[in-house]
């Protein structure tokens, strides 16, 4: 296989002029186009439809180029909140088949592939059935990508769903009982556990080492690579699988590392050292503010703001810190990194693309 991604601004949620503009020069074409990235500028918690407004512009956009049958197969995940210099932009990643397979075998390119959960009822939110689904929906997307060996991958990017007052309610006149009754704690937990469901998958984690009880609160176990964002959107878990294939061909890899805190660069420097030459296509993170008030031992405010939410500060703070790095603000950071790293850390990858081949 052979992976493109392009990334395309945006001017607001329901803006495809620079998408439309790229499909007319020839640089994205949709009828291989397998998911959609995207940084939208609402708030990011509960109430944010900039993601479920961006979601359905882009659905009907390309069910208009490719049908709507075959538009409902992309995968489109929308993460709110491009606070501080986070530019608002989509990341359209694209899958062909090459012919003759890879120029050198013994290369790995980068592979993506992508997988969903079934719908989850809302007391299932949270708690091990969505660890399980989400397991198993990893592994799934590992195989259509043709990543063999856990250690090839470097992002795995989930979207998942939060409670609302609704699901809350439905649930209880069910006799059923949910993981948290706070409408935005609930984006934590669903977050959370779908970030140990890909733990799992990639043996990071044992499964039988995690209860109901460890998530959002065993912060000791976490995964490397996973990404999760939380949405009321949608009723399932979206799951798109980034690493390196010796079955893909192309000029583009991957690779990651783990920030300690909201400050540290060093994982990115690392990369950017490793592959010198190599251009950077798109920097993809987690942002998240230390549950222990503290950064590298000095206090700060970020869960005490009674005014702005703790991933808004956080998004702000590593946005600001890769982007000063690499030099462009269009990169993906989300906020919310219940066991996506060590507290109070979080996973940094990085899409290289090959200059001297």
């Amino acid at each position: 296989m052979r992976i493109s991604v392009v990334r395309v601004p945006a001017a607001s949620p329901s803006d495809t002029a620079s998408l439309r503009a790229h499909i007319e020069a020839g640089s994205i074409h949709p009828s291989q186009v397998i998911a959609v990235l995207g940084k939208t500028e609402g708030n990011g918690c509960v109430n944010d439809f900039t993601r479920g407004y961006a979601v359905q512009t882009l659905r009907g956009f390309f069910a208009g180029l490719i049908g709507a049958e075959a538009a409902e197969r992309i995968s489109f995940i929308m993460s709110g909140g491009t606070e501080g210099v986070l530019a608002p932009h989509f990341t359209v990643i694209s899958r062909s088949e090459a012919e003759g397979g890879p120029a050198d075998p013994g290369l790995k390119s980068l592979a993506v592939g992508v997988a969903h959960t079934r719908r989850f009822l809302p007391e299932e939110l949270g708690r091990s059935a969505q660890v399980e689904e989400v397991s198993a929906a990893v592994t799934r997307a590992m195989a259509e990508a043709r990543i063999e060996a856990a250690s090839d991958v470097h992002f795995v990017q989930t979207k998942c769903p939060l409670l609302t007052d609704a699901d809350i309610a439905e649930a209880r006149a069910r006799g059923a009982e949910v993981a948290v009754d706070d409408t935005y704690k609930s984006m934590g937990y669903s977050r959370g556990a779908s970030a140990l469901g890909a733990a799992v998958a990639l043996g990071e984690i044992v499964r039988e080492e995690i209860a109901d009880d460890d998530v959002c609160h065993s912060w000791d176990k976490f995964s490397e690579v996973a990404s999760t964002s939380a949405g009321s959107e949608l009723a399932y878990c979206e799951v798109i699988v980034f690493g390196n294939s010796a079955q893909a061909s192309g000029d583009l890899f991957m690779s990651h590392g783990v920030m300690a805190d909201a400050i540290d660069a060093k994982p990115l420097l690392a990369m950017l050292a490793d592959h010198p030459g190599a251009e950077v296509v798109q920097v993809l993170a987690k942002a998240e503010a230390d549950p222990t008030s503290l950064i590298r031992g000095r206090r700060h405010t970020m869960l005490n703001d009674s005014d702005i939410n703790h991933t808004r500060h956080a998004r702000a703070a590593v946005g600001a810190v890769l982007a000063s790095i690499v030099g462009d603000p269009m990169i993906y950071v989300s906020g919310g990194a219940e066991h996506q790293g060590p507290a109070g850390g979080g996973p940094v990858a990085v899409i290289f693309r090959r200059t001297n081949t």
